[in-house]
């Protein structure tokens, strides 16, 4: 049997906490910029974009946290390791998100209830312009690094980032609007969809972070795939049953029954098992694969895949214990 640590690369960390720490740089810089576009101006959209901001730097402090919390190695209390503290992240960013959104909102009815003129227009604009750039650079390298390393948490501050690029869009455009128009309410019914839009993305990132809670499979193709891993086995003397699998941050878990005939030798279906699960890696890159070896004409191997087991015959000669077996 061979085994694999379920701590992830000290090479591998570093490299997602620069990540993380590019996003701490990109936010402290769009802040200081989007805070000068609201003072130019006076506008409560620019406003509610600087506050934004304000998040994500809380978001991308949270994540260098998160990330190296997340990549400790297995311990006596966490013998799965640490990978879910992932979702800390994602649900915590959700929840400061859907604070700012009320915050943005609570600003924008102030002000449709007093308008203000705005002020110095065109170069608050351009700074925001300039602030907007700087979050869809970082926010594309780190959708791009938490898809490639499976990272719950860079993946979730990179979508957060470019849905800010998109709003920051929107309050230009109506801040601009507000300023030709003469139409001073404008700005403020900017800020409300500022906050709506907030609003959805937070919601999005607090399911995400239930979701990681709630032991969600893997998604659909990953699924198929190991399907097919199993398919392609000789179906005539091998079965497979209680196929389950589950997504813990960058860590993949699938455990599958194996049936094989009773007068196998345990060498034999030991090296069945190294092939099926070898194959099962090679398919669904980073999976960790339990596997439990069942023979094909026991009626108990056919009454234990549910997760409430079916208790063995009360004439049972002897009960039996399955200890699950682990590679990954």
């Amino acid at each position: 049997m061979t085994t694999t640590s379920l701590a992830l690369p000290v090479a591998d960390v570093r490299l997602l906490a620069r990540f993380a720490y590019l996003a701490v740089a990109a936010a402290l810089a769009t802040i200081a910029l989007k805070t000068l576009a609201w003072r130019l101006t006076g506008s409560a959209g620019l406003l509610s974009d600087a506050l934004e901001s304000v998040v994500n730097l809380a978001a991308a402090v949270l994540a260098v946290v998160v990330l190296r919390w997340s990549a400790k190695p297995p311990d006596d209390e966490h013998t799965y390791g640490h990978a879910k503290a992932e979702y800390v992240s994602a649900g915590a960013e959700g929840a400061m998100i859907l604070i700012a959104a009320a915050s943005i909102a609570w600003i924008a009815i102030e002000r449709l209830i007093s308008p203000a003129p705005l002020q110095d227009i065109g170069i608050g604009l351009v700074i925001s312009v300039g602030a907007s750039l700087i979050n869809l650079a970082v926010g594309l390298a780190l959708l791009r690094a938490g898809g490639q390393h499976r990272s719950v948490t860079l993946e979730a501050d990179g979508r957060h980032l470019l849905t800010d690029v998109w709003t920051s869009i929107g309050v230009v455009v109506g801040v601009a609007a507000a300023a030709l128009t003469g139409w001073e309410r404008l700005d403020p019914i900017i800020a409300l969809a500022v906050a709506v839009n907030i609003i959805i993305t937070g919601v999005g990132l607090v399911r995400r972070f239930t979701g990681g809670l709630l032991d969600r499979a893997l998604p659909e193709d990953e699924r198929a795939a190991i399907q097919r891993v199993l398919d392609d086995v000789d179906g005539t003397t091998v079965r497979f049953h209680a196929l389950r699998t589950r997504q813990a941050g960058r860590r993949s878990f699938a455990s599958v029954h194996v049936l094989v005939p009773g007068d196998w030798t345990v060498q034999r279906g030991h090296d069945l098992l190294e092939r099926v699960e070898a194959a099962l890696r090679d398919t669904v890159p980073g999976l960790v694969v339990f596997t439990h070896l069942e023979p094909l004409e026991d009626p108990a191997s056919h009454a234990d895949a549910d997760l409430d087991r079916t208790p063995p015959p009360a004439d049972a000669d002897e009960p039996r214990v399955h200890t699950p077996r682990r590679t990954s």
